[in-house]
């Protein structure tokens, strides 16, 4: 499926405009779009490479497997997943899509308890082995899933897993804030976030409502998982924001920088849906050097963390139907 609003010309401009403020690390899926964002993507690198905007070297690109690039919910059991030849098969649908010999990381999208961690394992070190990458990582993933992966890879003198990809912002902390800290210590896990503004509940947009053609009036996000606690969430962020006129920022900017002040976070990936959205985001690095303890305290009064045990990602069960 394509959508032709979206062109290569468009996602160029994305691209470049967060490469002249520094941004070098690029992240896509086999699912995003069924497979037109890579298509774009790769299409946007050949632009920037012929311009002299950048070479190759200078871009970390990722993509991601499990979902497959059709529609998951009617595809076939080995279209999706982590096994062995959904990563090698997925993976090369990928490059050829991107139009590049390898990607710096890929990973898996989201655990598969139906395919063995060593599978996988042994899979992501085939992948690395023909050049496809350098690095292999998660998302999503239980931390004794990555864990097992880790111990499993120093057994067989393989790659582990050197990163994670993680949902991480005011309201969903338990992975990145608890769960992951000995993989910190033990593996060096870096983390890649995602959702800094909580699907958009932290940018204070929906204080009104919900805004015809926006996230939460499509059908995924009315009712079930990506649902609970809208409501609630809205509330608090609408608290957030006298915070954010002390630090004379946007809701979207202090979010963000409340993010990438944690250490332990590597990357705190942004989307935007047009160039000077993107503009006003990145100017939450101005922001990180005022995310004192004192106003992470305030912070916290309004949104109150309470550590809850993480459970399996919900697409971790997509092959339940094949069964």
């Amino acid at each position: 499926m394509c959508d032709e609003k979206y062109t290569v010309d468009a996602w160029y401009e994305m691209m470049a405009t967060a490469f002249k403020h520094g941004v070098n690390f690029f992240d896509n899926a086999e699912a995003y779009g069924m497979g037109q964002a890579e298509e774009l993507m790769g299409g946007a690198i050949k632009k920037g490479i012929a311009d002299g905007l950048w070479i190759r070297e200078d871009l970390v690109i990722s993509t991601k497997m499990f979902l497959g690039a059709n529609d998951f919910s009617t595809s076939g059991p080995n279209a999706v997943g982590l096994s062995r030849k959904h990563i090698v098969e997925g993976t090369k649908a990928s490059l050829k899509r991107l139009e590049l010999d390898y990607v710096d990381v890929i990973f898996c999208h989201h655990p598969d308890p139906h395919t063995p961690i060593e599978e996988t394992v042994r899979a992501m070190n085939y992948v690395i082995a023909k050049g496809w990458a350098f690095y292999w990582g998660t998302s999503e993933w239980l931390a004794s899933d990555i864990r097992e992966a880790c111990e499993i890879a120093d057994r067989l003198g393989l790659i582990r897993p050197v990163v994670e990809q993680p949902q991480y912002n005011l309201f969903v902390r338990t992975k990145v804030d608890v769960e992951y800290l000995d993989l910190y210590k033990k593996y060096g896990l870096g983390i890649t976030t995602w959702s800094p503004l909580a699907f958009g509940t932290l940018t204070g947009k929906y204080s009104a409502g919900r805004p015809v053609g926006s996230r939460f009036t499509t059908a995924a996000f009315k009712d079930g998982p990506l649902a609970e606690g809208f409501d609630g969430r809205v509330e608090m962020a609408d608290k957030l924001k006298p915070i954010a006129a002390e630090l004379g920022c946007s809701l979207a900017q202090l979010s963000i920088a409340w993010c990438v002040s944690n250490e332990k976070v590597s990357t705190v990936l942004v989307g935007a849906s047009r160039p000077s959205q993107l503009e006003e985001n990145l100017k939450a690095l101005d922001v990180v050097s005022k995310m004192t303890l004192e106003v992470k305290e305030k912070i916290d009064a309004i949104a109150s963390f309470v550590p809850t045990p993480s459970t399996m990602d919900h697409f971790a069960l997509l092959r339940n139907r094949h069964l």
